[in-house]
């Protein structure tokens, strides 16, 4: 299990994930202010937008972006592959944010295709199938979505797997070759710290949480995990440890540095979540 990793039930055990993991650490208060002052940044460039997979990372922005009444968008991959809960949860999510949720869709030619050349169940025959597949459903929506735009937030956070371990508040690299910005404005929040903000705010969540999905993808790509595996361990289980990025987040490598941060955060303090809900 990695540092910090969530601390899960006897599997079979009935609770909620908030009562699970919420936990907020001890620097939470000065975490929630940072990662306010990084919202309001991104919204300062304009034509910004938040990637959602409606996990519980990408709920709890959404409803700061919300709170904080922001004017930026959320977009939604629907892969034509998720989970029904995650489906109901977008209805649900579309139905109440104050702000826009956009959905982005494969090209349907493009799937089929995949599918009749390579079958339903590509994915587990090779990475390299696996990753034909992503590309389809995921990389070709997310530029897209990305199209026209200065910046998008993603819910990335340092703690999730080695490969995010180095995740910057802000990163500038992609500025020169894409004009885009990328803000991870819960690089430095724990497990605890997510749920804590969810359970106090009362923030809508998707129920395969409390059957121990930590990472929500694809259905036919994520499963549930057991004590002692770490957050990504039921993404593409059948794969090395080292492949398991589907692209969205994939930086090549450059001899420069990979990431940089940004130097002007707001150093206005935030509300406290109750003041936000």
């Amino acid at each position: 299990m990695t540092a910090g990793s969530p601390t899960l039930l006897a599997r079979g055990a009935a609770a909620k994930a908030t009562a699970v993991h919420a936990r907020a650490s001890a620097g939470y208060a000065e975490k929630l202010a940072q990662t306010c002052a990084v919202l309001r940044e991104a919204a300062q460039l304009g034509a910004v937008t938040q990637a959602s997979s409606l996990g519980a990372e990408d709920v709890v922005i959404t409803h700061l972006i919300n709170a904080l009444q922001l004017d930026i968008g959320v977009f939604v991959l629907d892969t034509g592959a998720l989970h029904t809960e995650t489906l109901a949860l977008l209805e649900r999510t579309q139905a109440h944010s104050r702000a826009p949720v956009t959905v982005y869709r494969p090209q349907f030619d493009a799937v089929v295709q995949f599918i009749r050349t390579h079958g339903q169940n590509a994915m587990y025959d090779s990475i390299e199938l696996r990753k034909s597949c992503c590309a389809i459903r995921k990389m070709e929506p997310l530029v897209r979505a990305l199209a026209g735009k200065n910046g998008w937030i993603t819910g990335l956070r340092r703690e999730q797997s080695n490969a995010r371990a180095e995740v910057p508040l802000v990163d500038t690299s992609e500025v020169a070759s894409k004009g885009l910005t990328k803000f991870n404005p819960l690089a430095d929040w724990t497990w605890g710290d997510v749920w804590h903000c969810i359970a106090e705010n009362g923030v809508d969540y998707n129920p395969l949480h409390d059957q121990f999905y930590p990472s929500i993808g694809c259905a036919p790509c994520t499963r549930a995990i057991s004590l002692g595996e770490d957050f990504r361990s039921g993404r593409w289980w059948w794969e090395d440890e080292s492949a398991k990025e589907c692209g969205l987040h994939v930086q090549p490598t450059v001899d420069a540095p990979a990431s940089g941060r940004s130097q002007n955060l707001s150093e206005t303090a935030a509300p406290t979540p109750k003041a936000l809900a």
